[in-house]
């Protein structure tokens, strides 16, 4: 039996969801994607996650730990950002002059997908949208960028 090899690629980054950081996390993603040649998905891929991570700022606990996954398997990119607080998030609907409450919804209009789930035992939640890819890519060998050494202090 001839078995083909999975196109899968993972790299997951961890810290807290601090406005200071949601920069860094976005240019990490972005060489990601760009090493993985995925430059079509930069822009869109860093709009998600930029608003699901103001999501973990603005509404989670103290506790703004979280984590943020990109897994490419065959033609699909997703995009997760899991947190530890278990509530899930509302999709709302704004006024036209509301300065937020839209961040669910762009991201709706913006992916192929998007859901969320809570975390089995209530310890937290991720939320995830997948991007269409145009071509199935090879995989590489490489791994994800050391956050440690991409986040200063």
């Amino acid at each position: 039996m001839i078995s083909r090899p999975n196109p899968s690629r993972h790299c997951a980054v961890e810290f807290q969801a601090l406005p200071s950081r949601i920069g860094q996390v976005r240019r990490i993603v972005s060489a990601q994607l760009r090493y993985w040649h995925l430059d079509p998905l930069i822009d869109t891929a860093a709009l998600g996650i930029t608003e699901l991570l103001a999501n973990v700022h603005r509404h989670t606990g103290p506790d703004k730990h979280c984590t943020v996954e990109i897994v490419l398997l065959w033609d699909r990119l997703t995009v997760s950002v899991r947190d530890h607080d278990p509530r899930l998030p509302e999709v709302r609907s704004a006024t036209t002059l509301a300065t937020s409450g839209r961040g669910l919804a762009l991201v709706a209009a913006v992916s192929e997908s998007w859901g969320m789930r809570a975390q089995r035992g209530g310890e937290g939640k991720v939320v995830w949208f997948t991007l269409p890819v145009a071509a199935p890519v090879t995989p590489l060998r490489e791994p994800c960028p050391d956050p440690a050494r991409a986040l200063p202090g």
